[in-house]
């Protein structure tokens, strides 16, 4: 698990810009339909942000995350990926993720932040950014080789791990598939992403060519995201600032 079931994100360091927000649901291509949670901002010209959230599903931690970005000046959509074998319902802390997990595939991941993509741009916004965590990470990683994204940004997304019979982000960038922008943030003392995989994915990108910044925290554990860690807030608040600079928000 990437969180613990209290964890909530942390404040980002502009705030005041928060619309309005609500659950929708989401219609896919291939049929599904996705929960998500709309989060609207007063900001003018405003990027849009689909949340691709971790292992847990849609849970309560992501639709706060989608309220605070609204607060910092962008539009947010956090979309619930497991709807082809959860339904289209909202998570809790005793939501069973495992077996939903283990049936999602990269093509419902692409379907659903399509749909979400789509959404956003049809609200008015000209640039939508695809950002995800840990399992999410890894799928907005994997929407960088899509037309229409304006970038993406993966909060330690598995750069090396590949679904069955596809291709893992790394290897997607060393086929020359990244079309966009490129953020990842890891945690220094994640146990489980290594130096290896980061280093083999920035160098990937850079030998393609593509924009991209690879940060890493020294010290910080896979999940530092999260308000509760104190240890960490440097680390959380740099991360907000790189980015909203990354979606062009200006600084507060």
């Amino acid at each position: 698990m990437c969180f613990e079931p209290t964890a909530r994100p942390p404040a980002p360091p502009r705030s005041g810009f928060r619309a309005n927000s609500e659950r929708i649901s989401l219609n896919t291509p291939d049929g599904n339909v996705a929960a998500a949670c709309l989060a609207t901002t007063t900001e003018d010209g405003a990027p849009g942000a689909v949340i691709l959230p971790d292992v847990r599903g849609l849970h309560p931690y992501y639709e706060a995350l989608a309220n605070e970005f609204a607060q910092a000046g962008v539009h947010a959509l956090a979309v619930d990926l497991y709807g082809r074998t959860a339904g289209p319902h909202f998570r809790d802390e005793e939501f069973d993720y495992a077996p939903h997990r283990s049936a999602a595939n990269d093509a419902g991941e692409r379907a659903d932040a399509r749909a979400a993509m789509e959404h956003l741009a049809g609200a008015g916004c000209e640039r939508v950014f695809a950002l995800g965590f840990c399992f999410g990470g890894r799928a907005a990683f994997m929407q960088a080789s899509r037309e229409g994204i304006a970038g993406a940004v993966g909060f330690y997304g598995w750069p090396a791990r590949a679904e069955e019979g596809g291709m893992s982000p790394i290897d997607e960038a060393r086929a020359g598939l990244v079309r966009t922008p490129v953020l990842a943030l890891y945690g220094g003392a994640d146990e489980n992403i290594t130096e290896e995989h980061r280093s083999a994915y920035d160098g990937a990108l850079e030998e393609a060519g593509i924009d991209h910044e690879t940060v890493v925290y020294p010290g910080a554990p896979h999940s530092f995201f999260d308000k509760k860690m104190t240890d960490h807030a440097d680390a959380c608040s740099d991360s907000w600032r790189r980015v909203l600079a990354f979606m062009g928000v200006p600084p507060s």
